[in-house]
């Protein structure tokens, strides 16, 4: 008899991966999640909202993924995709409730497998959202052994009347960076061209732990920050760096005016433009130490500087809006 196990599908194995996501998938779990891990979809029910709006988003973590595995490290990717996810809706003023992953591979081994999971888990706790399902997808032959790929959607929600569009943003505004925890998980088809000695010592590190550092979460912080300020746009710096990413919350005819000298550009950054990557370039590519991007009155500069310092975020005026032209410029 021929069995799914000789074509290269472990069923078994599969088991043993469900048994530690719920595990992890319960540790997430917040008011309005109605049933566990296991049913054929995820259910979640809202509760004391007058007109609430969905706000989604999907993304993965791109070719990062070649780094944990030649490291070896699989427990910090699960975090980057939900922080690319929640930090994209979080620029409308959603606040994430829950995340389903998608995790596929060529051979299944439950330990991996449980280890980047661990890694969404750790990701939806810090955004404040539920993880209520996923699919794990065993392609033999499709993926190489030892490869894997993940992706992650997001769903979060906002009153309608407070949804951020970037139609109140005017002349003037200013615009406050906060800061990344490195590369995140953009341009690393080009780090990967770039850096191929991992093990190369790095500020006392090697390299390639520093490349595998997670993708911050802004979720929190900024929806602290709502509470109090009015926020006119957002935006995540992901590919495209800033210049595709900042003018994406401007409505009207804006640009958005960057003062280079106010951004504490990462050591990893200056390292790659060391390598031979133009400064524009690098802008164009990756955050440069910002990772997120607000546009604000300018009167409450300082107030909202000093509120995002006590929550422990390092955050500085980059720059401000200016009417007409569009884009970025860089001085």
């Amino acid at each position: 008899m021929v069995t799914y196990r000789e074509s290269g599908v472990n069923i078994e194995e599969g088991y043993r991966a469900v048994k530690s996501y719920k595990e992890y998938a319960k540790k997430t779990f917040i008011p309005g999640v109605i049933n566990n891990i296991g049913s054929f979809a995820g259910m979640f029910e809202l509760k004391d909202f007058k007109n609430p709006v969905l706000v989604s988003g999907t993304d993965g973590v791109g070719t990062k993924l070649d780094i944990a595995f030649r490291m070896k490290k699989y427990d910090t990717v699960g975090i980057d995709c939900v922080a690319m996810c929640v930090n994209d809706i979080l620029c409308h003023g959603a606040a994430p409730i829950f995340f389903l992953d998608y995790l596929a591979c060529g051979k299944l081994n439950a330990d991996v497998a449980s280890d980047i999971v661990k890694g969404v888990s750790k990701g939806c706790s810090e955004a404040g959202c539920a993880l209520i399902g996923g699919e794990t997808a065993e392609m033999p032959g499709f993926y190489k052994e030892g490869e894997y790929d993940i992706a992650g959607f997001a769903v979060g929600v906002v009153e309608k009347d407070k949804i951020i569009d970037g139609s109140t943003i005017k002349d003037g505004d200013v615009l406050i960076g906060i800061e990344s925890s490195g590369i995140h998980s953009n341009g690393y088809s080009l780090v990967r061209k770039l850096i191929t000695d991992l093990d190369m010592d790095f500020n006392g590190k090697k390299i390639g732990d520093v490349l595998l550092t997670p993708t911050r979460i802004y979720v929190k912080s900024v929806l602290e920050l709502l509470k109090e300020f009015k926020i006119k746009g957002m935006a995540h710096i992901t590919g495209g760096g800033f210049i595709e990413n900042i003018p994406r919350m401007f409505k009207g005819d804006f640009t958005a005016v960057i003062e280079k000298n106010k951004i504490n550009v990462l050591d990893i950054f200056k390292y790659i433009m060391s390598l031979g990557v133009e400064e524009e370039h690098m802008y164009n590519t990756f955050n440069m130490g910002i990772g997120f991007v607000l546009c604000i009155d300018k009167k409450d500069e300082e107030k909202i500087l000093k509120a995002l310092r006590n929550m422990g975020e390092n955050a500085v005026r980059i720059g401000y809006a200016a009417s007409g032209g569009g884009g970025v410029c860089l001085k």
